[in-house]
This record gives C-alpha cells, structure tokens and sequence, in this order.
C-alpha cells in the first residue's frame, strides 16, 4: 500500500509573491516620481518688491521668491524654483479629466 505524500506550499514563497506583487501595484498607482519636486526656469512676472528681494508668479501659479532682485513691478524676470513634477508632467489634467468622464 502506498502513502499519500502531502506537499505544503511553502509559506516564504508565498509571501514574497505577494509583497513581489504589492510592490509592483504600488510603483504603477502612487508613481513617487510625481511627487518630488524638479526644478523649473521660466519667465515670471514680478507682483511685489520687498527688501529682501522680489515676489513674482509663475505661469504654474506658484508664488516664487527671487533674492537680490531690483525689478519693479510688472517687470518680467528669469527665475529657477522648485515644484513637484506631477505639476509640470499634466499629471493633475489627466485626473481632472478622468474624473469629468465618471462624473455625472
């Protein structure tokens, strides 16, 4: 008479597939990359003057700080600042229009 052999799965295996998964999910759906911020040049225009140096806005609608600045306001002025990149990459249009189509 011969005997049954069970086999168990192995529970690590297991484990590590689902965290393998998890982690994959994770990567396509938060997408980290859009949120840390990148640096951005472009032409602002100057809103105020201050004595520590010029507050302008951006085309994005940040509010940037330019130091040592002597523009006056309305004067147009090159200026480097930081946004998160979902911001510059359209990833807040394509929500917004995702969320258009399955609204009523």
């Amino acid at each position: 008479m011969q005997q049954a052999i069970q086999k168990k799965t192995p529970q690590s295996k297991f484990i590590v597939m689902v965290a393998i998964a998890t982690a994959v999910i994770l990567v396509f759906t938060v997408t980290p990359w859009n949120i840390l911020p990148t640096s951005v040049t472009e032409q602002v225009q100057v809103i105020a003057t201050t004595d520590y140096g010029c507050v302008a806005e951006s085309v994005l609608g940040h509010s940037v700080v330019v130091e040592n600045c002597q523009a006056k306001v309305g004067d147009v002025i090159s200026a480097t600042f930081y946004v998160p990149a979902m911001e510059q990459n359209g990833y807040y249009d394509k929500i917004h229009e995702k969320l258009e189509k399955i609204t009523p």
